[in-house]
């Protein structure tokens, strides 16, 4: 549904498309973690819902779903080799490497095993994924029960892993997600830090950007723009705080802004509650995926029943 509210401006300017997804007849979700696209354009929506993968064509139509009886708790989804998809799962502490059909190729970690909390051992809550350009190394994000991300082979042997709790540069505070560029720098989503860092492909500490507010969703273009979804407030100390979000900011590789978009906190188009999983096509569109029920929840607040938590926002 084309709702006639617009995002953003000039180069950075969105149509936004509230429910645009056409669902089957009894299908639902409670909310989207992250979205993923291939290279039709077909969208992967991983929700956590009793169909946990949906797909649907560029235009919005259902095509099929999988991953029924497989995730626990959907986190994150990424692109990976030969058209296969990583897929996170923090309820149950793996990630799975499948087909686009849904077919598991690899599992990395124990299912229903997690490491001892902030161990520093794979995996407790791992939160997503992303790939060495060099060399197809996966890098994984671990997360809310642990400080670390952890580098493996494509075969899933552990290389090495960095990080621990805490502010400094190199420790984390929720490492909520995370992402590659083409030189094979790591940008990571520093969560409850309130920045993104950079580390090069040895894990050592490059750079960090604290202009971003709580940030959950990390996607990186083909020009090497950087897309955030932004969580915003965090308590009710400071929910009505303006420009901290939630909302989705576009940066370039120096951290510098270039675009915010989104109209604050709330339930009409062009608003969000809680950007968590965010992703392009190949047109630019941006789709966003919201965890919107657990945001108003854990607020102490009972979500709508008919609470959207995903939308695209449509390049003009």
């Amino acid at each position: 549904m084309v709702t006639g509210v617009t995002l953003g401006s000039g180069e950075y300017t969105y149509q936004v498309e509230a429910d645009w997804q056409t669902m089957p007849a009894g299908f639902t979700w409670r909310e989207v973690a992250a979205v993923a696209t291939d290279d039709s354009d077909n969208v992967y929506v991983f929700n956590r819902g009793d169909h946990p993968m949906m797909v649907f064509d560029s235009s919005g139509n259902f095509v099929k779903s999988w991953g029924e009886g497989v995730f626990s708790r959907p986190h994150g989804v990424s692109k990976g080799p030969n058209n296969t998809l990583y897929c996170t799962d923090d309820g149950d502490h793996t990630v799975r490497q499948c087909t686009l059909d849904g077919e598991v190729l690899m599992t990395i970690g124990l299912p229903d095993q997690p490491a001892a909390p902030f161990s520093g051992e794979p995996f407790n809550r791992c939160t997503h994924t992303a790939l060495d350009p060099k060399t197809g190394d996966i890098y994984v994000s671990d997360g809310y029960g642990n400080s670390r991300v952890h580098k493996y082979s494509p075969d899933g042997k552990l290389l090495f892993s960095w990080g621990g709790p805490g502010t400094d540069p190199g420790e984390f505070s929720i490492v909520h997600n995370i992402i590659t560029d083409k030189e094979g720098l790591v940008y990571v989503a520093d969560r409850e830090n309130h920045r993104i860092q950079i580390f090069d492909d040895q894990g050592k500490f490059l750079d960090q950007w604290p202009n971003v507010h709580r940030p959950c969703g990390l996607y990186i273009d083909d020009e090497e723009r950087i897309y955030v979804g932004e969580l915003g407030w965090g308590a009710n100390v400071n929910r009505n705080v303006p420009n901290i979000g939630p909302r989705v900011s576009v940066l370039n590789k120096k951290g510098e802004t270039l675009a915010r978009l989104g109209n604050g906190y709330g339930l009409d188009a062009g608003q969000f509650i809680a950007p968590h999983g965010i992703c392009l096509d190949s047109k630019g569109n941006i789709y966003v995926g919201e965890v919107g029920h657990t945001n108003i929840s854990n607020s102490g607040e009972t979500p709508p029943a008919d609470l959207r938590t995903f939308q695209r926002l449509t390049k003009v």
